[in-house]
Protein backbone atom coordinates (compact mmCIF):
# COMPACT_ATOMS: atom_id res chain seq x y z
CA UNK A 1 0.00 0.00 0.00
CA UNK A 2 1.34 3.43 -0.97
CA UNK A 3 0.67 6.63 0.95
CA UNK A 4 0.58 10.11 -0.48
CA UNK A 5 2.45 12.79 1.44
CA UNK A 6 0.43 16.00 1.65
CA UNK A 7 1.45 19.36 3.12
CA UNK A 8 -1.55 20.35 5.24
CA UNK A 9 -0.43 24.00 5.21
CA UNK A 10 -1.97 24.30 1.77
CA UNK A 11 -5.35 23.47 3.31
CA UNK A 12 -5.12 25.00 6.80
CA UNK A 13 -3.55 28.27 5.69
CA UNK A 14 -1.15 28.17 8.65
CA UNK A 15 1.34 31.01 8.34
CA UNK A 16 4.75 29.52 9.00
CA UNK A 17 6.85 31.03 6.20
CA UNK A 18 8.98 34.17 6.49
CA UNK A 19 7.69 37.24 4.71
CA UNK A 20 9.04 37.94 1.24
CA UNK A 21 10.75 41.26 0.38
CA UNK A 22 7.60 42.29 -1.52
CA UNK A 23 5.40 41.64 1.52
CA UNK A 24 7.76 43.65 3.72
CA UNK A 25 7.86 46.51 1.22
CA UNK A 26 4.05 46.58 0.93
CA UNK A 27 3.70 46.61 4.72
CA UNK A 28 6.24 49.43 4.98
CA UNK A 29 4.30 51.52 2.45
CA UNK A 30 1.26 51.13 4.72
CA UNK A 31 3.25 52.29 7.73
CA UNK A 32 3.40 48.80 9.27
CA UNK A 33 6.91 48.62 10.74
CA UNK A 34 8.53 47.32 13.91
CA UNK A 35 8.62 50.30 16.23
CA UNK A 36 8.57 50.93 19.98
CA UNK A 37 7.17 54.20 21.27
CA UNK A 38 9.16 53.71 24.46
CA UNK A 39 12.46 54.13 22.60
CA UNK A 40 11.51 57.66 21.57
CA UNK A 41 10.27 58.56 25.05
CA UNK A 42 13.37 57.23 26.79
CA UNK A 43 15.76 58.85 24.31
CA UNK A 44 14.03 62.24 24.62
CA UNK A 45 14.13 62.08 28.43
CA UNK A 46 17.80 61.11 28.41
CA UNK A 47 18.94 63.93 26.13
CA UNK A 48 16.77 66.57 27.83
CA UNK A 49 18.17 65.69 31.26
CA UNK A 50 21.65 65.52 29.70
CA UNK A 51 21.10 69.06 28.46
CA UNK A 52 20.10 70.11 31.99
CA UNK A 53 23.23 68.40 33.34
CA UNK A 54 25.57 70.43 31.15
CA UNK A 55 23.56 73.67 30.77
CA UNK A 56 21.43 73.65 33.91
CA UNK A 57 23.28 76.60 35.41
CA UNK A 58 22.63 78.65 32.26
CA UNK A 59 18.90 77.88 32.41
CA UNK A 60 18.84 78.76 36.12
CA UNK A 61 20.56 82.08 35.55
CA UNK A 62 18.18 82.91 32.70
CA UNK A 63 15.15 82.18 34.87
CA UNK A 64 16.66 84.31 37.64
CA UNK A 65 17.12 87.16 35.15
CA UNK A 66 13.45 86.92 34.12
CA UNK A 67 12.25 87.02 37.73
CA UNK A 68 14.68 89.82 38.62
CA UNK A 69 13.55 91.88 35.64
CA UNK A 70 9.92 91.46 36.66
CA UNK A 71 10.56 92.54 40.26
CA UNK A 72 12.80 95.48 39.32
CA UNK A 73 10.93 96.81 36.29
CA UNK A 74 7.38 95.56 35.89
CA UNK A 75 6.42 96.13 39.53
CA UNK A 76 6.67 99.90 38.99
CA UNK A 77 4.70 100.02 35.76
CA UNK A 78 1.19 101.35 35.62
CA UNK A 79 -1.42 98.80 34.58
CA UNK A 80 -2.32 100.08 31.14
CA UNK A 81 -3.13 98.27 27.91
CA UNK A 82 0.13 99.38 26.34
CA UNK A 83 2.25 98.25 29.33
CA UNK A 84 0.47 94.89 29.58
CA UNK A 85 1.01 94.29 25.86
CA UNK A 86 4.70 95.22 26.13
CA UNK A 87 5.09 92.98 29.18
CA UNK A 88 3.43 90.08 27.36
CA UNK A 89 5.72 90.46 24.32
CA UNK A 90 8.87 90.63 26.46
CA UNK A 91 7.86 87.64 28.59
CA UNK A 92 6.97 85.62 25.47
CA UNK A 93 10.34 86.42 23.86
CA UNK A 94 12.29 85.46 26.97
CA UNK A 95 10.18 82.31 27.40
CA UNK A 96 10.83 81.23 23.82
CA UNK A 97 14.57 81.82 24.24
CA UNK A 98 14.48 79.70 27.40
CA UNK A 99 12.43 76.82 25.97
CA UNK A 100 13.86 76.77 22.40
CA UNK A 101 17.00 74.69 23.21
CA UNK A 102 14.87 72.13 25.07
CA UNK A 103 12.41 71.86 22.17
CA UNK A 104 15.29 71.56 19.67
CA UNK A 105 16.89 68.72 21.65
CA UNK A 106 13.48 67.02 21.99
CA UNK A 107 12.83 67.22 18.24
CA UNK A 108 16.29 65.90 17.32
CA UNK A 109 16.02 63.03 19.83
CA UNK A 110 12.55 62.09 18.55
CA UNK A 111 13.70 62.08 14.92
CA UNK A 112 16.81 60.08 15.85
CA UNK A 113 14.72 57.49 17.71
CA UNK A 114 12.44 57.00 14.71
CA UNK A 115 15.32 56.86 12.23
CA UNK A 116 17.18 54.30 14.34
CA UNK A 117 14.15 52.00 14.30
CA UNK A 118 12.59 52.35 10.84
CA UNK A 119 14.98 54.54 8.84
CA UNK A 120 13.61 57.21 6.52
CA UNK A 121 9.92 56.59 5.84
CA UNK A 122 7.10 58.85 4.67
CA UNK A 123 3.59 57.51 4.12
CA UNK A 124 0.05 58.86 4.33
CA UNK A 125 -1.61 55.44 4.58
CA UNK A 126 -1.90 55.66 8.37
CA UNK A 127 -3.90 58.90 8.04
CA UNK A 128 -6.62 57.32 5.91
CA UNK A 129 -9.99 56.46 7.44
CA UNK A 130 -10.27 52.78 8.33
CA UNK A 131 -13.68 51.65 9.60
CA UNK A 132 -12.18 48.35 10.77
CA UNK A 133 -10.56 50.27 13.63
CA UNK A 134 -14.06 51.07 14.93
CA UNK A 135 -14.99 47.39 15.10
CA UNK A 136 -15.95 46.70 18.78
CA UNK A 137 -15.03 43.03 18.49
CA UNK A 138 -11.45 43.75 17.41
CA UNK A 139 -11.26 46.47 20.09
CA UNK A 140 -12.41 43.97 22.72
CA UNK A 141 -9.69 41.55 21.58
CA UNK A 142 -7.07 44.26 21.93
CA UNK A 143 -8.18 45.07 25.48
CA UNK A 144 -8.17 41.48 26.67
CA UNK A 145 -5.50 40.05 24.36
CA UNK A 146 -1.89 39.07 24.92
CA UNK A 147 -0.69 42.48 23.78
CA UNK A 148 -2.66 44.24 26.52
CA UNK A 149 -1.09 41.95 29.13
CA UNK A 150 2.35 42.78 27.76
CA UNK A 151 1.56 46.51 27.88
CA UNK A 152 0.40 46.16 31.50
CA UNK A 153 3.62 44.35 32.38
CA UNK A 154 5.63 47.10 30.64
CA UNK A 155 3.80 49.81 32.60
CA UNK A 156 4.56 48.04 35.88
CA UNK A 157 8.22 47.78 34.89
CA UNK A 158 8.36 51.48 33.96
CA UNK A 159 6.94 52.52 37.34
CA UNK A 160 9.33 50.14 39.09
CA UNK A 161 12.35 51.47 37.19
CA UNK A 162 11.49 55.13 37.81
CA UNK A 163 10.75 54.43 41.47
CA UNK A 164 14.00 52.51 41.88
CA UNK A 165 16.01 55.28 40.19
CA UNK A 166 14.40 57.96 42.37
CA UNK A 167 14.92 56.01 45.60
CA UNK A 168 18.54 55.15 44.72
CA UNK A 169 19.50 58.77 44.00
CA UNK A 170 17.78 60.05 47.15
CA UNK A 171 19.37 57.33 49.26
CA UNK A 172 22.87 58.12 47.96
CA UNK A 173 22.30 61.85 48.66
CA UNK A 174 20.38 61.42 51.90
CA UNK A 175 22.79 63.62 53.86
CA UNK A 176 22.27 66.54 51.46
CA UNK A 177 18.49 66.16 51.71
CA UNK A 178 18.69 66.38 55.53
CA UNK A 179 20.77 69.56 55.30
CA UNK A 180 18.35 71.39 52.96
CA UNK A 181 16.73 73.23 55.88
CA UNK A 182 20.08 74.75 56.81
CA UNK A 183 20.92 75.97 53.32
CA UNK A 184 20.10 79.27 51.68
CA UNK A 185 17.40 79.42 49.04
CA UNK A 186 19.94 79.53 46.19
CA UNK A 187 21.90 76.59 47.58
CA UNK A 188 18.75 74.57 48.25
CA UNK A 189 17.41 75.18 44.74
CA UNK A 190 20.78 74.12 43.27
CA UNK A 191 20.83 70.90 45.32
CA UNK A 192 17.24 70.03 44.44
CA UNK A 193 17.87 70.77 40.76
CA UNK A 194 20.98 68.59 40.80
CA UNK A 195 19.06 65.73 42.43
CA UNK A 196 16.24 66.00 39.88
CA UNK A 197 18.71 65.82 36.97
CA UNK A 198 20.44 62.79 38.52
CA UNK A 199 17.11 61.03 39.02
CA UNK A 200 16.06 61.88 35.45
CA UNK A 201 19.29 60.59 33.91
CA UNK A 202 19.21 57.37 35.96
CA UNK A 203 15.55 56.72 35.18
CA UNK A 204 15.99 57.48 31.47
CA UNK A 205 18.95 55.07 31.24
CA UNK A 206 16.87 52.32 32.83
CA UNK A 207 13.99 53.14 30.47
CA UNK A 208 16.38 52.92 27.51
CA UNK A 209 17.23 49.35 28.54
CA UNK A 210 13.54 48.53 28.89
CA UNK A 211 12.70 50.19 25.55
CA UNK A 212 15.42 48.16 23.82
CA UNK A 213 13.77 44.97 25.07
CA UNK A 214 10.39 46.33 23.98
CA UNK A 215 11.76 47.08 20.50
CA UNK A 216 12.97 43.48 20.17
CA UNK A 217 9.51 42.28 21.24
CA UNK A 218 7.79 44.62 18.75
CA UNK A 219 10.11 43.34 16.01
CA UNK A 220 9.24 39.75 16.92
CA UNK A 221 5.51 40.55 16.82
CA UNK A 222 5.89 42.38 13.53
CA UNK A 223 7.68 39.42 11.97
CA UNK A 224 4.96 37.14 13.29
CA UNK A 225 2.23 39.27 11.71
CA UNK A 226 4.06 39.33 8.38
CA UNK A 227 4.36 35.55 8.18
CA UNK A 228 2.84 33.94 5.13
CA UNK A 229 1.33 30.57 4.35
CA UNK A 230 2.55 28.47 1.44
CA UNK A 231 -0.61 29.45 -0.44
CA UNK A 232 0.21 33.12 0.13
CA UNK A 233 3.66 32.53 -1.37
CA UNK A 234 2.12 30.83 -4.39
CA UNK A 235 -0.42 33.65 -4.87
CA UNK A 236 2.28 36.32 -4.57
CA UNK A 237 4.48 34.50 -7.05
CA UNK A 238 1.56 34.25 -9.45
CA UNK A 239 0.72 37.94 -9.08
CA UNK A 240 4.37 38.90 -9.46
CA UNK A 241 4.85 36.81 -12.56
CA UNK A 242 1.55 37.99 -13.95
CA UNK A 243 -1.51 36.32 -15.40
CA UNK A 244 -0.69 33.64 -18.03
CA UNK A 245 -2.95 35.33 -20.58
CA UNK A 246 -1.21 38.66 -20.08
CA UNK A 247 2.19 36.98 -20.26
CA UNK A 248 1.24 35.32 -23.56
CA UNK A 249 0.08 38.66 -24.96
CA UNK A 250 3.35 40.30 -23.92
CA UNK A 251 5.35 37.51 -25.54
CA UNK A 252 3.25 37.80 -28.71
CA UNK A 253 3.84 41.55 -28.79
CA UNK A 254 7.58 41.01 -28.31
CA UNK A 255 7.59 38.43 -31.10
CA UNK A 256 5.79 40.84 -33.43
CA UNK A 257 8.31 43.59 -32.65
CA UNK A 258 11.20 41.18 -33.27
CA UNK A 259 9.65 40.17 -36.59
CA UNK A 260 9.19 43.81 -37.53
CA UNK A 261 12.85 44.54 -36.79
CA UNK A 262 13.84 41.47 -38.80
CA UNK A 263 11.81 42.63 -41.81
CA UNK A 264 13.51 46.02 -41.65
CA UNK A 265 16.86 44.25 -42.11
CA UNK A 266 15.79 42.30 -45.24
CA UNK A 267 16.55 45.22 -47.66
CA UNK A 268 20.19 45.04 -46.48
CA UNK A 269 20.54 41.38 -47.55
CA UNK A 270 22.66 40.23 -50.51
CA UNK A 271 20.54 37.21 -51.43
CA UNK A 272 17.44 35.29 -50.32
CA UNK A 273 17.57 31.47 -50.42
CA UNK A 274 14.10 29.97 -50.98
CA UNK A 275 12.37 26.58 -50.95
CA UNK A 276 10.75 28.19 -53.12
CA UNK A 277 7.43 28.69 -51.28
CA UNK A 278 7.71 27.32 -47.75
CA UNK A 279 11.12 28.59 -46.58
CA UNK A 280 13.11 31.78 -47.10
CA UNK A 281 16.48 32.75 -45.59
CA UNK A 282 18.04 36.19 -46.25
CA UNK A 283 21.86 36.29 -46.14
CA UNK A 284 24.43 39.08 -46.12
CA UNK A 285 28.21 39.11 -46.25
CA UNK A 286 30.04 42.04 -44.67
CA UNK A 287 33.71 41.39 -43.95
CA UNK A 288 33.79 44.28 -41.44
CA UNK A 289 31.08 42.65 -39.27
CA UNK A 290 31.80 38.93 -39.69
CA UNK A 291 34.23 36.53 -41.32
CA UNK A 292 31.41 34.60 -43.02
CA UNK A 293 27.91 35.31 -44.36
CA UNK A 294 25.32 35.72 -41.64
CA UNK A 295 21.54 35.38 -41.48
CA UNK A 296 19.61 38.64 -41.74
CA UNK A 297 16.12 37.13 -41.66
CA UNK A 298 14.38 33.80 -42.01
CA UNK A 299 10.81 32.59 -42.10
CA UNK A 300 8.42 29.86 -43.08
CA UNK A 301 5.13 30.00 -45.03
CA UNK A 302 3.64 33.50 -44.49
CA UNK A 303 6.90 34.98 -43.17
CA UNK A 304 8.77 33.45 -46.11
CA UNK A 305 6.29 35.11 -48.47
CA UNK A 306 6.82 38.51 -46.77
CA UNK A 307 10.61 38.13 -47.03
CA UNK A 308 10.36 37.32 -50.76
CA UNK A 309 8.04 40.31 -51.35
CA UNK A 310 10.41 42.73 -49.57
CA UNK A 311 13.36 41.28 -51.48
CA UNK A 312 11.50 41.74 -54.76
CA UNK A 313 10.61 45.34 -53.91
CA UNK A 314 14.29 46.15 -53.20
CA UNK A 315 15.75 44.26 -56.20
CA UNK A 316 17.42 41.60 -54.04
CA UNK A 317 18.22 38.38 -55.88
CA UNK A 318 16.20 35.29 -54.91
CA UNK A 319 17.87 31.92 -55.44
CA UNK A 320 15.94 28.68 -55.22
CA UNK A 321 17.77 25.90 -53.36
CA UNK A 322 15.42 23.66 -51.41
CA UNK A 323 17.94 21.60 -49.34
CA UNK A 324 20.01 24.68 -48.49
CA UNK A 325 16.96 26.77 -47.53
CA UNK A 326 15.67 24.03 -45.18
CA UNK A 327 19.12 23.43 -43.68
CA UNK A 328 19.83 27.12 -43.08
CA UNK A 329 16.42 27.66 -41.53
CA UNK A 330 16.99 24.78 -39.11
CA UNK A 331 20.67 25.31 -38.21
CA UNK A 332 21.36 29.07 -38.52
CA UNK A 333 20.02 31.73 -36.16
CA UNK A 334 19.23 35.34 -37.02
CA UNK A 335 22.29 37.56 -36.61
CA UNK A 336 24.70 34.61 -36.53
CA UNK A 337 27.06 33.37 -39.22
CA UNK A 338 26.06 30.29 -41.17
CA UNK A 339 27.56 26.89 -40.17
CA UNK A 340 30.88 25.99 -41.74
CA UNK A 341 29.46 23.13 -43.82
CA UNK A 342 27.46 25.64 -45.90
CA UNK A 343 30.38 27.97 -46.67
CA UNK A 344 31.16 26.51 -50.14
CA UNK A 345 27.55 26.42 -51.36
CA UNK A 346 26.73 29.90 -50.09
CA UNK A 347 29.99 31.29 -51.52
CA UNK A 348 29.06 29.96 -55.00
CA UNK A 349 25.59 31.56 -54.69
CA UNK A 350 27.03 34.91 -53.57
CA UNK A 351 29.56 34.83 -56.44
CA UNK A 352 26.69 34.22 -58.86
CA UNK A 353 24.71 37.13 -57.36
CA UNK A 354 27.71 39.50 -57.52
CA UNK A 355 28.23 38.62 -61.21
CA UNK A 356 24.60 39.41 -61.96
CA UNK A 357 24.89 42.78 -60.24
CA UNK A 358 28.00 43.65 -62.23
CA UNK A 359 26.22 42.86 -65.49
CA UNK A 360 23.40 45.17 -64.51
Amino acid sequence: MQYLKLDLQYFSGEKTEKATPKKRNDARKKGQVAKSQDVGTALILFFVFLLFWFAGEIFGNQMFVIIQHALQEYIYWDITQENVHKMFVEYSTMGVMLVAPIMLVTMIAGLAANYMQVGFMFTTEVLKMDLKKLNPISGFKKIFGIRSIVELFKSILKISFVGTATFAVLWMNFDKVLLLSQMSIAEGVAVIGNLIVQMGLTASLLLLVLSSLDYMYQKFEHEKQLRMSKQDLKDEHKNTEGDPKIKSKIKEKQRQMAMQRMMQEVPQADVVITNPTHFAVALKYDEEKADAPYVVAKGVDYMALKIRQIASNHDIETVENRPLARALYADAEIGQTIPEEFFKTVAEILAYVYRLKKKV
